[in-house]
């Protein structure tokens, strides 16, 4: 399924670039890319990892977290996930003001 098909945003989003880390289980933490931020949820590029959905991760913003998620969706790199526990409205206004570096487009992360 495409990060498009059949998921409407819950929330208003903010397109941020945050550098972030998730962790699935008691595995190895993956820094990722985090392009877009809601307090219900985000999409964050993964340059290396496949994840189903369903799957429970524990993920970083920045300084905050860990916090528990589970992915919604997977394309091609791209991670949709939904915070268990919606992110205080103090925590999503830092990270997007604070935490965030310019956005960056797609064809930048391939670089990073």
């Amino acid at each position: 399924m495409s990060a498009d098909e059949g998921h409407k945003p819950r929330a208003e989003r903010a397109t941020v670039g945050v550098q972030g880390k998730y962790r699935r289980g008691s595995g190895v933490a993956r820094d990722v890319w985090i392009t877009d931020l809601s307090q219900s949820g985000c999409r964050f590029y993964d340059r290396f990892g496949t994840m189903k959905p369903g799957t429970e991760i524990t993920l970083r913003l920045g300084t905050f977290g860990p916090i528990p998620a589970i992915v919604r969706w997977w394309d091609n790199q791209v991670n949709g996930v939904e915070f268990m526990e919606p992110l205080h409205i103090s925590v999503f206004e830092h990270v997007c003001k604070q935490l965030s570096d310019k956005p960056v487009d797609r064809q930048d992360l391939s670089r990073l």
